[in-house]
């Protein structure tokens, strides 16, 4: 009976060491969509007042949890019965990431001028706030699904050789932690700027280390979403390369001779330009094709 009971603690303490070695593994494949993540969701938490701006993240974090539960299960009955689908989901899942990397490029180099102008209507009632409010939130949390389903697909992908316990518990460990760490960082940044205005209010000069720090949190708030954009983005196209050259066979050898952080990002950024040409074609051609059907 002793030996039986230790032989479970045994086995019990080799299936945690299994589970830190690979959810170790698995949150630096996915590092690179939780720092998209991590921009997306600063940006769409950010515009409202400040006593709302925290009952709005709340909002959308719950509304996270929700797409990992749906998300999770379907993923691991995937795994169980047809796993070669996760490799085809996870290319699936690179193609969208290279597109969005590209695009972000393309945008930035062609569309740079356009500036969306925001108006404040200080006579809105509250009834119409509240449904902006609504619309912002559904937002996130679609934006929010879309980019679950990358971290999921990709953590399982570095465990799919794993039993399926493992599977399992590495996979739903890297989930919490893309909606604990994420969401926690975003209310830390979105509320950088009202932290730094205390800090200001309470310096009794304009100086000091209270009211350099307030200017500075103030100050850094713009170029920290700008940063995340470009990290976000950067990551993006690394993690789709990284995707592309590990699990489809001809890209194995493809620019050997330059080091891989860069082979990544160099297929990343080539597939996404293709991704990106082909959705521009197909945008350009479908308008042509109603009109020729109306006519």
């Amino acid at each position: 009976m002793a030996s039986g009971f230790f032989a479970l603690l045994d086995d019990i303490a080799t299936l945690m060491d299994d589970v830190a070695t690979m959810t170790k593994v698995s949150t630096q494949k996915t590092a690179g969509i939780l720092g998209d993540d991590l921009a997306v969701n600063a940006e769409k938490a950010s515009g409202f007042s400040p006593s709302r701006e925290l009952p709005v993240l709340w909002a959308i974090s719950k509304g996270s949890l929700l797409n990992k539960i749906i998300i999770l299960p379907l993923a691991f009955l995937m795994s169980a019965f047809v796993p070669k689908m996760v490799i085809v989901v996870l290319v699936l899942g690179g193609l969208y990431l290279a597109y969005e990397g590209a695009e972000k490029i393309y945008e930035f180099f062609f569309h740079r001028t356009e500036k969306k102008v925001v108006v404040a209507q200080k006579d809105i009632s509250a009834e119409e706030l509240l449904k902006i409010e609504k619309k912002k939130i559904k937002s996130a949390i679609i934006t929010d699904f879309i980019l679950s389903v990358e971290i999921v697909i990709i953590a399982l992908g570095a465990v799919v050789e794993e039993s399926l316990t493992t599977q399992i518990i590495v996979v739903s460990i890297v989930a919490l932690i893309a909606t604990v760490g994420v969401y926690g960082i975003v209310a830390l940044i979105v509320r950088m700027d009202d932290i730094g205005l205390k800090l200001i209010q309470k310096s009794k000069s304009k100086s000091g280390l209270l009211y350099n720090t307030g200017v500075g949190l103030t100050k850094a708030l713009p170029w920290i979403i700008k940063s995340l954009s470009i990290i976000g983005t950067l990551a993006l196209l690394l993690v789709a390369g990284g995707i592309f050259v590990h699990n489809i066979e001809y890209l194995h050898h493809v620019l050997e001779a330059i080091p891989g952080i860069l082979r990544d990002f160099v297929i990343g950024l080539a597939v996404g330009v293709i991704c990106l040409l082909v959705v521009k074609a197909f945008k350009w051609v479908l308008p042509k094709k109603k009109n020729l059907d109306t006519q």
